[in-house]
């Protein structure tokens, strides 16, 4: 979508920390963040909600392992994660750990988060 913001960062359009890639989707540290490493996980493709994306599971699996690796990084149990949708009108999982130091350091952040997949 030409004026989706969540695409832009997909193409490069858009400075972020990349998280993580592959074919189909796209991970990258949010630009407000809840706490350190709070990230977001996105199809490449252009869906208006998470429910429309045909790959589901395959997208939760990706979610799934950016929150394992989150608990390594930032040594937490509890992980939150919530579907959006409302905001950005391009379907998104927002996941971060339960810390609440270093929030601003994205870098670092996205180094940590990076070791441990």
């Amino acid at each position: 979508m030409e004026n989706c913001i969540f695409c832009k960062v997909v193409k490069g359009e858009i400075s972020h920390n990349k998280i993580y890639e592959d074919e189909n989707f796209f991970a990258f540290l949010d630009a407000r963040p809840q706490a350190p490493g709070h990230t977001l996980v996105v199809p490449k493709k252009h869906f208006r909600w998470v429910w429309d994306v045909p790959n589901l599971g395959e997208y939760f699996e990706v979610v799934r392992k950016i929150a394992l690796a989150q608990r390594k990084a930032f040594n937490v149990e509890m992980i939150h994660s919530v579907v959006y949708g409302e905001e950005i009108s391009h379907a998104h999982v927002s996941v971060w750990p339960e810390a609440m130091n270093e929030r601003e350091n994205f870098a670092g952040n996205a180094e940590k988060i990076i070791a441990k997949l």
